[in-house]
């Protein structure tokens, strides 16, 4: 079984998109964990409404708004499956993302993998830009940017429940992959863009000044000194001009 985890906060307008991506899935031996972070429009209500209709489905309810780190740490301690997958609560999946992906990682025997990406703005109108995924991620590369999209990765459970997800101010998937990566060798890419991703401005990576200090704070976070890390920071940042440029001529 695959344990989905979703964390969500007020959602409302896009929380039922997400989950109806995950019960069209092809593949059909998952579990839903819907860990709402005491959200305050109705993204609670739909998700509950949602529950009744597939017993698959589980909500989990924070005593506070404690954050999407602890959201996810939160969800995968409830996990049951032998696989570990994410989808935020306003990202999409193509119908047979989660087919392909275990197919492809026990073809390839991969410990986590991820894949492509498109997106689509606040509205739903899609970029024609993908982000392609490399057939293997190195640390080291994936040190120069983070091609994983959260909600693209797929991981085993057994591997994923040493790592826990830090809570401190950076980007605490990308931190969580960096060290993952760096005990397990790489991560491998399934090129296909299976993930919809949707571009949120007021999100923490949407501003600018804020992205790159969480960046600095990540590379800090897996042991880099503080002018190490800026230089990393620095270099992450112009590998990114690029990827924002092509998603912004895409729509």
């Amino acid at each position: 079984m695959i344990s989905i985890i979703m964390p969500a906060y007020n959602a409302a307008s896009t929380i039922e998109t997400s989950i109806k991506s995950v019960t069209s899935q092809t593949y059909q031996a998952w579990e839903l964990i819907i860990v709402d972070d005491c959200s305050v429009d109705s993204t609670r209500e739909i998700a509950e409404a949602m529950s009744t209709l597939d017993s698959r489905i589980r909500l989990c309810i924070n005593e506070t708004n404690c954050g999407v780190a602890y959201s996810r740490n939160h969800g995968i301690s409830q996990a049951r499956g032998q696989w570990i997958a994410f989808l935020y609560c306003d990202d999409i999946w193509h119908d047979t993302k989660l087919e392909k992906q275990l197919h492809f990682m026990e073809t390839t025997g991969a410990a986590i993998s991820y894949t492509a990406t498109t997106y689509i703005n606040k509205e739903g109108t899609p970029s024609g830009y993908v982000l392609q995924a490399a057939p293997q991620l190195t640390y080291s590369g994936l040190l120069k940017r983070n091609l994983m999209s959260c909600s693209s990765v797929m991981v085993r459970r057994d591997v994923m429940i040493p790592f826990p997800i830090s809570d401190k101010d950076l980007h605490e998937d990308y931190a969580c992959w960096l060290t993952i990566l760096r005990k397990t060798g790489c991560a491998h890419g399934l090129d296909e863009p299976l993930l919809i991703y949707r571009l949120a401005p007021s999100s923490k990576s949407g501003n600018r000044l804020r992205s790159a200090k969480m960046t600095c704070n990540t590379y800090r976070h897996v042991g880099y000194s503080c002018f190490f890390s800026l230089l990393l920071t620095v270099r992450y940042s112009l590998h990114s001009i690029p990827k924002r440029v092509r998603i912004k001529r895409g729509f």
